[in-house]
C-alpha cells in the first residue's frame, strides 16, 4: 500500500491518510482526484475497514467500473467485489429493490426511461382530453421532473399555492392532476421513472427509521464524487446516510458545477463545511493534464466569477503552444478549417484520430463539423446522440423482456402487444384499458381474465388475447432456467421480431437486424462479465438494470480510432490531447437563453472552463461571423469569452476583429441603388474647363473601359474565368467541394456557369462570377 501513497504528492497524501470525520477535497481540473478516491479507498481497506461499510457514488458507471478494477489491483478482486460503488441511481435502484415492498411496489419493478416517460404523459393529456399545445408533454415531464428533484411530491404540490398559481398563469391549471394521474400510472404499472429512484429512496429513509438505522450502520464511510453536481435529493440522501457516524469525504470542483439546468446545486459544495461540525479542507491544485498556457488562461477565465471557492491551480508541465483563436466567415467554412487542421496535424506528427475532440454548446452544431470531416474521409463518433437502445428495433426487443419481468409494465405492453401485427387493434386495447381501470388491475391481468369480464370482443379477438398472454407466460418459465442471452434469442425469434424485420430487405432493414444481433452480442458478454461479480448469475434481470441505467458514454466500449464530438457537457471529465470549441460566439456561448442573471452567466463561464480544461495539449476556439439559425443567415459577433482571457495566451490564427461595430438599425435594402451612368457629362459645362485625367487614375473613362463585369465579390481569378480561359476538360479545384473537371459550359458574361463533376460532392453547375474556382489542369 505504501508504494502507491508515495505516488502522490504531498497534497493528495494529506486526504487519503484522514480515516475518520467529514472532510472536503476540492479538487481543480486534472489534479488526479480520481487516483485520490481510489487510493483512499484501498487505504481504508487496508486498515481494517471492511468493504460492505464502504460506499462510493460516482456520476457515471464507467467512473465506477474503473475505479473498482484499480481498487482490485491494490486489494485483490474478490475483496473489491464486495464495495457499494455505483452512480446515485444504480446504488438507489439496488436499495429500493431490496426494500420496494415498503412502499407498494414490487421487487421487480420497471425503470422508465425519458421515452416511457414522455409516452406515459401524452397518454394521460389525450385522455384528459387537454390542447397538446398548451399541455406539451416534454415540458410537463420537465416540470413534473423539477418537481421529484425538489422533494415536491403530489400531495405537497396541492399544499403550495404558489405552485398552482404559477401553473394557473402559465395556463396549466390543470398540472397537478396530470401530475397525479402520472405517479398513480407508473404505481399501477409498477413502474419507477429515474427521478422516482432518487425521491422514493428519501421517502424510504424519511417514513421508516429502520431502514435509515440499517443503511447508516452499512455505509459507515462514504464518499461522493463530483459533489458540485449533487440536486437537492441526492444532497438530503447522503445527510441522512452520513448523518450517524459522519465519515463523509466528498470531493469536487466548483468551477466546475454545471448542471443547473438538471436540478444541481452549487451551494452544496459552497455550505459543505456549515452541514458537519470539524470539517477538515483539502485542495488539489497542482494540474497533472494540461500545459501551463492552458492552465493559466483558464485561471484567467474563472477568475471573473464572483461566487467560487478559493483555489490556484498551477502545473509543473511545459508552457506549450498558445490557444489558437480561428475566424470564419460562415459556419460551414468553420467545420472545413477545423477538418483541414485536423488532417494536417495528424499528417505531420502522426497522429490518431483519438486525439481530437470537438466540443460544441448544442447538438445541433455538429451538423457543419461532421460535413466537413466526411469530405475529408476523417472517421468520428457523436456521443449524446440516438443511444444505441433507443432506436426502434432495440426498444422492441427490451419491451417485451420488459413484459417478461414486470406483466404490469403498461407501457411495454402498448408497444409490443400489435407488434408485429397480430390483430390486436386500437379499439380492443381502448376496451381493455377501460376495463383495467375499472377494475383497478393491471392491462394483462384483464387479458389473463379475459372470459370472465364482458369486454363485447369476439371469440376470435379473444384467442389473439390469449395467445399474446401464453406467449409472455412461455418467456417467463425460460426466464426462470436461462440467462440472459438465452431468453433474448429467443423472445426475437418466437415473437416474430425478426421475421418481421426481414420483410424489408432494404439497406436500412438489413441494419436493424444487424442491430439486433448487436443486442445480443452485448448481452453474451455480459452475461460472460457476470461471472466475476460475487452473487451475479447473469440474469435477465440484472441486463435490464444494467441497461436501463446506462449511458451513451457508458456503452462506450468501441476502440475505433474516431474524432470525438459531442457537448462542453458531455464532455465532462474526459480529456484529449487537441481540443476545439467551437461556436464561440455571444448568444451561443454563452447561451442568450442563460445571460439574464449573474448566476446563470456564471455557469456559463464555468461551462467554458470545463471545455478548454479538456485540452492537454493544444486549444482551438473557433467563431464564425455568420451562422445559419432557423434557416436565416445571422451576423455574429465573437464570445466574451475569448476577451476574457489573457492575451499572452493566445494566438490569432486570424487577425481579429474590432471590438467596435456600429449596428444601424436602419435597412439598407430600402435605400435605391444609384446609377452614375446617368449623371455622365459627354460635353463639357459651358463656362467650366474639361477636368483632364492621368491614365492612372482610377476614375477615368480609359480604365472604367478595362473593368470585367465579373460582380462585386469575384476574385480576379474569376475574374479571368470569363475570358474563355476555363475550357471543357479542365481540372479544377474548389475550397468546398475539391477537385473536379469541368463537362460543360453554357452562358455569358456574369452569367456564365459551369457544369462540374467533383470528386466529392458529385455533379454541380456552379456559377462563375461567385464560384472560387483555380484551375489546376
Amino acid at each position: 500500500m505504501q508504494q502507491y501513497i508515495s505516488q502522490l504528492n504531498e497534497a493528495q497524501q494529506l486526504p487519503v491518510l484522514q480515516k475518520e470525520g467529514p472532510m472536503i477535497i476540492i479538487a481543480g481540473a486534472g489534479s488526479g482526484k480520481t487516483r485520490v478516491l481510489t487510493i483512499r479507498i484501498a487505504y481504508l481497506m487496508q486498515q481494517g475497514v471492511d468493504a460492505f461499510n464502504i460506499l462510493s457514488l460516482t456520476f457515471t458507471n464507467k467512473a465506477a467500473r474503473e475505479m473498482k478494477e484499480r481498487i482490485a489491483s491494490i486489494v485483490g478482486a474478490s475483496e473489491a467485489k464486495n464495495l457499494w460503488m455505483g452512480t446515485f441511481h444504480s446504488i438507489f435502484a439496488k436499495i429500493l429493490r431490496s426494500e420496494a415492498d415498503k412502499l407498494g411496489f414490487p421487487s421487480n419493478f420497471t425503470i422508465y426511461d425519458s421515452q416511457d416517460s414522455l409516452r406515459a404523459i401524452s397518454g394521460i393529456i389525450k385522455e384528459m382530453q387537454l390542447d397538446k399545445d398548451v399541455y406539451k408533454p416534454k415540458q410537463i415531464l420537465s416540470r413534473i421532473s423539477s418537481f421529484k428533484n425538489s422533494l415536491v411530491t403530489v400531495k405537497a404540490y396541492y399544499n403550495d399555492p404558489d405552485l398552482q398559481e404559477a401553473d394557473a398563469m402559465a395556463k396549466k391549471p390543470r398540472m397537478g392532476e396530470i401530475y397525479r394521474n402520472y405517479v398513480d400510472r407508473c404505481f399501477k404499472s409498477g413502474a419507477m421513472d429515474f427521478d422516482d429512484l432518487l425521491l422514493k429512496t428519501n421517502e424510504l429513509l424519511t417514513r421508516f427509521p429502520e431502514v435509515l438505522a440499517k443503511y447508516q450502520n452499512r455505509f459507515r464511510y462514504i464518499m461522493v464524487d463530483e459533489y458540485q453536481d449533487t440536486n437537492h435529493s441526492q444532497y438530503l440522501i447522503v445527510r441522512a446516510l452520513s448523518d450517524k457516524f459522519q465519515n463523509i469525504c466528498v470531493v469536487g470542483d466548483d468551477a466546475q458545477s454545471i448542471y443547473a439546468f438538471r436540478g444541481a446545486n452549487i451551494n452544496n459544495i459552497l455550505n459543505f463545511q456549515k452541514d458537519y461540525e470539524g470539517v477538515q479542507t483539502y485542495r488539489l491544485e497542482q494540474n497533472y493534464r494540461s500545459t501551463k498556457n492552458i492552465v493559466e488562461a483558464a485561471n484567467t477565465i474563472i477568475d471573473k466569477n464572483k461566487v467560487k471557492l478559493d483555489k490556484i491551480v498551477w502545473t509543473a508541465n511545459d508552457f506549450g503552444p498558445k490557444i489558437k483563436i480561428h475566424r470564419s466567415m460562415t459556419d460551414a467554412e468553420e467545420g472545413r478549417f477545423v477538418a483541414s487542421t485536423i488532417f494536417e496535424q495528424k499528417m505531420q506528427n502522426q497522429l490518431h484520430n483519438g486525439s481530437f475532440a470537438i466540443l460544441y454548446r448544442t447538438n445541433a452544431q455538429s451538423r457543419a463539423m461532421e460535413d466537413a470531416l466526411r469530405k475529408r474521409d476523417i472517421p468520428y463518433r457523436i456521443y449524446g446522440g440516438l443511444s444505441f437502445y433507443q432506436r426502434k428495433e432495440i426498444k422492441d426487443v427490451l419491451c417485451y423482456l420488459r413484459l417478461v419481468i414486470n406483466p404490469k409494465d403498461e407501457e411495454a405492453l402498448f408497444r409490443v402487444i400489435n407488434y408485429p401485427a397480430r390483430g390486436i387493434g386500437d379499439t380492443t386495447i381502448e376496451k381493455l384499458t377501460v376495463a383495467a381501470n375499472h377494475y383497478k388491475r393491471s392491462i394483462f391481468e384483464v387479458m389473463q381474465n379475459i372470459d370472465k369480464i364482458d369486454l363485447k370482443l369476439n371469440n376470435g379477438t379473444k384467442q389473439k388475447l390469449k395467445d399474446f398472454v401464453l406467449m409472455i407466460r412461455s418467456f417467463q418459465v425460460i426466464n426462470e432456467k436461462q440467462d440472459a442471452f438465452f431468453l433474448t434469442d429467443h423472445v426475437a425469434k418466437k415473437s416474430g421480431l425478426v421475421q418481421e424485420l426481414k420483410k424489408d430487405a432494404t439497406p436500412e432493414g438489413m441494419l436493424r437486424i444487424q442491430n439486433i444481433e448487436e443486442l445480443l452480442n452485448g448481452i453474451k458478454d455480459f452475461t460472460e462479465g457476470q461471472v466475476e461479480v460475487d452473487g451475479a448469475r447473469g440474469s435477465l434481470e440484472e441486463f435490464m438494470e444494467d441497461v436501463a441505467l446506462a449511458t451513451d458514454l457508458d456503452n462506450d466500449t468501441t476502440d475505433q480510432d474516431r474524432v470525438a464530438l459531442m457537448t462542453i457537457h458531455l464532455a465532462k471529465g474526459l480529456e484529449f490531447p487537441h481540443v476545439f470549441v467551437v461556436g464561440m460566439e455571444e448568444d451561443l456561448f454563452p447561451s442568450a437563453m442563460s445571460m439574464s442573471t449573474r448566476s446563470e452567466l456564471e455557469e456559463e463561464r464555468r461551462l467554458f472552463y470545463v471545455a478548454l480544461t479538456r485540452a492537454e495539449h493544444q486549444a482551438y476556439l473557433t467563431y464564425a461571423q455568420s451562422r445559419y439559425r432557423w434557416g436565416k443567415l445571422t451576423d455574429c459577433e465573437p464570445s466574451r469569452f475569448i476577451e476574457e482571457i489573457d492575451s499572452q495566451y493566445l494566438e490569432y490564427l486570424t487577425p481579429p476583429e474590432s471590438n467596435y461595430r456600429y449596428q444601424s438599425t436602419i435597412d439598407k435594402d430600402i435605400f435605391d441603388d444609384v446609377d452614375k451612368s446617368k449623371f455622365r457629362l459627354s460635353k463639357p459645362v459651358a463656362g467650366k474647363p474639361p477636368v483632364k485625367k492621368s491614365p492612372n487614375d482610377p476614375s477615368s473613362e480609359m480604365n472604367v473601359r478595362k473593368l470585367k463585369p465579373v460582380g462585386a465579390n469575384a476574385s480576379n481569378s474569376q475574374a479571368n474565368l470569363f475570358d474563355n480561359q476555363l475550357t471543357i476538360g479542365n481540372i479544377v479545384m474548389h475550397e468546398r467541394f475539391g477537385k473536379g473537371q469541368v463537362l460543360n459550359l453554357e452562358g455569358i458574361a456574369a452569367d456564365k456557369k459551369a457544369e462540374i463533376k467533383f470528386e466529392v460532392g458529385g455533379i454541380k453547375k456552379l456559377l462563375l462570377r461567385f464560384a472560387k474556382l483555380d484551375i489546376i489542369g
